[in-house]
């Protein structure tokens, strides 16, 4: 296959996916919180949501090394679609299980976003080559972004006209769809004989300790996630309920940051052709981390939604740093057995943040939550960005010593 046509039916079935998880980001917490009217439900199903995905990602790691990213890719959407689908079929003919159901649901989704995370981590070096990944990363990034633009917005137009559950089966169409387009792509499957699970997912787990720039990076993570968690988890809680706003500006603000996907798509390129790749993530996370405290101190819905745009733009900008430096400093034989525990400690705040969303922010206020967050990730974090930055430098400008902290 051309690498053109090889890198289109890469990005085509990527966004397909990512199409259907924000037209479920969507339509889920809106229905949860009209139908309940409290932000409390919508904390906890946030909550479940990612709580099996945490623990599926080791797993989904050895299985991506085990069978590579392609066929990952391709079951683990057809599942989606299948669940998703008899989801729609319960919210229809037994609405008063909707909630119930939405909520199961999220915790099957969940466990099958980690095979999907951990075959397109897989499949990237693959379809981009060495030379070409921090591009290739930052496609990645702009399909996320695109989907969060289009995904919000058709399912926003969709609403006004249409039954809120007819988006969840058009969700399910969508990630057939994406595994479809991944059929035919390149594909590495372990060649050494599979060891025991409790093996591999002990050396995953040693190879990320024992690599500095990494294990900072998740930790950096993880406390960036800290915040959004809050903020997606209740995002249609704060236009709806505390600005009341209406319901097609919860979309509307969704779009605009993934809008974001187009400027970010004719920026990066430029930007790593006019500073390295260190100084294009420091950007992003001052970015990141004004926009949340301007979040936090919004008076009305406009300043919320153009905070939360400059939130997200500097997080597209920080994470073609995040994406292209890690894939760097990992062996790649080994690269499902450390992305997987890696995910695990990036991704342990968004159940924590659905919880304090939940509990604090039902008490309090979630704006007061969002700003004490932002704080705290301006301030320590910022430190813990220049441990990040400082030991990436170390490992990558003197190769020997980071194959030694991979192997």
């Amino acid at each position: 296959m051309h690498d053109t046509a090889r890198l289109r039916r890469f990005g085509a079935g990527l966004l397909f996916a990512l199409l259907a998880e924000q037209t479920v980001l969507f339509a889920v917490p809106l229905m949860i919180f009209q139908l309940t009217g409290n932000v409390r439900y919508s904390g906890v199903a946030f909550a479940l949501e990612w709580l099996p995905a945490l623990l599926a990602y080791p797993f989904a790691g050895l299985l991506a090394d085990r069978f590579g990213g392609r066929l990952l890719f391709r079951h683990a959407n057809t599942a989606r679609a299948v669940s998703l689908g008899l989801t729609a079929g319960v919210c229809w003919y037994a609405p008063m299980l909707t909630v119930w159901a939405l909520i199961g649901n999220g915790i099957v989704l969940s466990l099958l976003m980690a095979p999907v995370r951990m075959a397109v981590e897989k499949s990237v070096p693959l379809i981009a080559g060495p030379e070409r990944l921090a591009h290739c990363q930052s496609l990645v990034q702009n399909m996320e972004l695109l989907a969060m633009a289009l995904g919000p917005a058709l399912a926003a137009l969709l609403a006004m006209y249409a039954d809120k559950r007819l988006l969840l089966g058009l969700a399910a169409l969508a990630f057939a769809a994406a595994g479809v387009c991944w059929k035919g792509l390149p594909n590495t499957q372990s060649a050494s004989p599979p060891k025991s699970i409790r093996k591999d997912l002990v050396l995953g787990w040693s190879l990320l300790l024992n690599n500095p720039p990494v294990l900072s990076l998740a930790l950096l993570n993880c406390t960036i996630n800290l915040a959004f968690a809050c903020v997606l988890s209740a995002n249609a809680f704060v236009i709806s309920g505390v600005f009341g706003a209406a319901d097609g500006v919860f979309g509307l603000m969704n779009a605009g940051a993934g809008a974001l996907g187009l400027l970010n798509f004719i920026l990066v390129p430029r930007l790593l052709a006019r500073m390295s790749i260190y100084r294009l993530g420091t950007w992003g996370f001052a970015l990141l981390c004004l926009g949340l405290i301007c979040m936090g101190a919004a008076s009305g819905v406009a300043l919320y939604a153009i905070s939360f745009l400059l939130a997200m733009a500097g997080c597209a900008l920080f994470n073609v740093f995040n994406r292209t430096q890690r894939i760097k400093a990992i062996a790649a034989d080994h690269l499902g057995k450390v992305m997987g525990p890696f995910y695990l400690v990036n991704l342990l705040s968004y159940p924590l943040g659905g919880l304090l969303t939940a509990s604090i922010g039902h008490e309090y206020g979630v704006q007061t939550l969002i700003l004490a967050l932002a704080l705290l990730l301006a301030i320590p974090g910022a430190l813990l960005f220049n441990l990040t930055t400082r030991r990436f430098r170390t490992a990558l400008d003197f190769p020997p010593s980071a194959m030694e902290a991979t192997q």
